[in-house]
């Protein structure tokens, strides 16, 4: 609260991976709880970024954006500047020596430290920077404000127990640490009790659930645990390592109802020796035989990945080899990478780093095959009625075509124009609505013709009253897998965005 009364307003601005965006969620929730309020378009009280530190330009990201907040600091010293997550980890004092307008840097292990950080700052007058080596309290413990009406992150576990050269995240994120299955299970029927329809099950290597407590089946189960929680309509997961992918969890998806069929696996390369040198634990063989056992037990499944181009030492046959692995893989969708160096890395240091034209030659040739791959089996869906769950944020509704977004089941998304006898009043973010495919392209479907059915939702209200689901922290220590939870306490929702 300002001395004047009122309340101070932020922003978050956020950098990165899913992990990221759920991490705002709660530092957006513990500053609500201490008396902050969403900016609207005026210049915020109080701007946090969360940043990310896997890419190349994360780095000139940040200071960027930091270097043009300097005037508006200038302007109004009552402003307060923080900056969280892997770049302030990796970082630490280095950001206020590079950017000394910056009020408070936190790392990835006390994000549930930010308020009183901001509080501190401005009662001593000087910049607070407190980074912790290791994690104090699972973030699921804090309060969340979701992005979302009817769309929800669930985080399974945090931290990575993987060596990978190129990957800076372990070092930041610490070692795999697995919240209990009943506190996740309270956490999911949380949110379905504010209206959430779908929730996403967020892990850096989701498959490798339980390592922690001892069960390496427990993902599956846990799979299978969300198929009880009634009114939870659709469950996805991101993301699995093909080293740990065990074939009950291939049977929990095909067999639990609301598990969607939707596989998000990184190959990183197609190349076993480049796999190696990545110290990646599997090869390409391995990973094409999981896609063959999916799609066997799910033949609709829609699967993506990510790929790495021009890893130290990739030579044109390492590089061929994985443009043989999406042709076989035959991908809906790919997020492709060119490799930077990461300090701190093993990749770093590596010889034979390759030059950054040929890394985009190869980039350009792998986007172009992906994409072929990714038109030839979205055209297979045309003709096709497909479930949407209609979004926000990421489609169009626009006076020329009257077409709104929603994603199918399978994750693709769909641009459909709502019209037809069947809709029931207005379709909005959040409703569920059946339309058939007209026409493919290699990103996105479109149905143009009538809508075939409409069901209006609890979360289609939400979304259209602007309410969000605000949930209180659950941390509840239950000790047995799917033992029954006592319902975590829900605080209302929220009814600002950022």
């Amino acid at each position: 609260m300002s001395s004047t009364g009122v309340p101070k307003t932020f922003q978050i601005r956020t950098f990165g991976c899913q992990m990221n965006v759920h991490d705002s969620e709660r530092l957006a929730g513990q500053l609500e709880d201490a008396g902050y309020v969403p900016a609207g378009d005026d210049t915020p009280d109080v701007v946090v970024f969360n940043t990310c530190a896997v890419r190349e330009n994360a780095d000139n990201k940040l200071y960027g954006n930091l270097g043009h907040l300097r005037p508006a600091k200038a302007a109004n010293p009552g402003m307060q500047i923080a900056v969280g997550g892997c770049l302030a980890q990796k970082d630490r004092g280095e950001i206020v020596k590079r950017a000394p307008w910056v009020d408070v840097v936190f790392g990835t292990h006390n994000i549930g430290s930010l308020p009183v950080l901001l509080e501190r700052a401005r009662h001593n007058a000087e910049a607070q920077v407190e980074i912790l080596e290791s994690l104090e309290t699972f973030p699921s413990a804090l309060p969340a404000r979701r992005d979302s009406a009817y769309s929800g992150w669930v985080s399974i576990s945090v931290g990575c127990n993987n060596t990978c050269t190129f990957c800076i995240v372990p070092s930041l994120r610490g070692k795999e640490r697995d919240r209990r299955p009943g506190e996740v299970l309270a956490e999911v029927e949380a949110l379905v009790a504010e209206g959430v329809l779908e929730v996403t099950l967020l892990g850096q290597n989701v498959n490798s659930y339980g390592v922690e407590f001892g069960d390496r089946l427990a993902f599956g189960k846990l799979l299978r645990s969300c198929g009880s929680v009634e009114g939870l309509e659709r469950v996805r997961f991101t993301s699995p390592h093909p080293a740990a992918f065990t074939d009950d969890v291939i049977d929990a998806m095909a067999e639990t109802p609301n598990v969607c069929h939707q596989l998000h696996m990184p190959l990183q390369s197609g190349s076993d020796r480049v796999l190696k040198r990545m110290r990646r634990s599997y090869r390409a063989s391995r990973f094409l035989s999981i896609l063959d056992k999916v799609r066997t037990a799910m033949p609709d499944a829609s699967i993506t990945t990510d790929i790495i181009v021009g890893f130290p030492g990739e030579t044109e046959e390492d590089f061929e080899a994985t443009l043989d692995v999406v042709r076989q893989a035959r991908f809906s969708g790919a997020f492709t990478f060119q490799y930077s160096k990461r300090p701190g890395t093993p990749a770093a240091e590596m010889d034979g780093q390759v030059p950054k034209e040929l890394v985009q030659q190869r980039y350009e040739r792998l986007v172009a095959v992906q994409e072929e791959v990714a038109w030839q089996e979205n055209k297979k869906l045309v003709g096709k009625t497909v479930e949407l769950l209609v979004a926000t944020g990421e489609g169009r509704k626009d006076a020329e075509t009257h077409r709104m977004s929603g994603r199918a089941r399978d994750g693709r998304l769909v641009h459909f124009a709502p019209r037809g006898r069947a809709v029931d009043g207005e379709v909005r973010p959040g409703d569920i609505v059946e339309a058939v495919v007209t026409y493919a392209a290699p990103h996105h479907l479109v149905a143009d013709g009538e809508v075939l059915s409409h069901r209006r939702t609890r979360a289609g209200d939400n979304a259209e009253a602007g309410l969000r689901p605000r949930t209180s922290g659950v941390s509840l220590g239950l000790p047995a897998f799917g033992a029954p939870a006592p319902a975590p306490a829900v605080s209302g929702i929220g009814g600002c965005s950022l």
